[in-house]
């Protein structure tokens, strides 16, 4: 679990799109899984959810799930397997049929999220996926990102709320389009000596500043 932390209009948005392979206008290079992001090989072995519920509205739960096991690429028995495991993984149990424009904002966010992992990707891609949503959801979720961590999964978390970055395994923490720290959340409290990830958060932004006055 790496949480990509830092305020909105850090570049983390960017960065994601990038290694999912969706934007463009990038240079440099960027290899994921072992091969260049965006390659035809990754389509299947890459999960990504967007900050936005990216599915249809217009179908019901099951039916959207099932269009984007499709898309991945699964026969009829394991799309259909795929597709009750993640419903029960994200507790959506009980909105099977339901249209997703009934639905609140946190199950779509839920649904987003089901779609993105019916595929059973190696590596998930989530963009600022708690946002908005209300503590208790935000918690299940995150009991959730650990589950799917511990059968395998790596997962790549974006975040602005800092104290999210105590649940993750590792920390890229992102200002203004460059990482002002690749660390472990124990790492970075005592690199800065911060009693919390958003004041230890702020510490680095502040250091990275004076170096910056410090080099003109």
């Amino acid at each position: 679990m790496t949480g990509l932390l830092g305020p909105s209009g850090a570049g983390k948005t960017t960065l994601m799109r990038a290694i999912v392979g969706v934007q463009e206008q990038v240079t440099g290079e960027l290899t994921v899984l072992g091969e260049p992001a965006g390659s035809p090989g990754l389509r299947h072995r890459v999960g990504y959810a967007t900050q936005a519920a990216s599915v249809y509205g217009d179908l019901t739960v099951a039916q959207n799930l099932h269009h984007f096991a499709t898309l991945a690429g699964l026969g009829r028995p394991a799309a259909r397997l795929a597709v009750g495991e993640v419903i029960e993984a994200v507790g959506l149990g009980d909105n099977t049929r339901q249209v997703v424009s009934t639905l609140s904002g946190g199950e779509r966010s839920r649904v987003s999220l089901a779609a993105a992992l019916v595929g059973r990707p190696s590596l998930l891609v989530l963009d600022e996926p708690t946002v908005g949503l209300d503590p208790v959801l935000r918690r299940d979720l995150w009991s959730l990102f650990h589950r799917l961590v511990a059968d395998g999964h790596t997962l790549l978390v974006s975040s602005h709320v800092m104290d999210e970055a105590t649940r993750c395994d590792r920390l890229l923490l992102m200002r203004a389009g460059g990482l002002v720290a690749d660390t472990t959340p124990d790492d970075l409290l005592a690199q800065t000596g911060a009693p919390d990830a958003e004041r230890a958060f702020l510490t680095l932004i502040d250091r990275a500043r004076s170096a910056e006055g410090g080099a003109r």
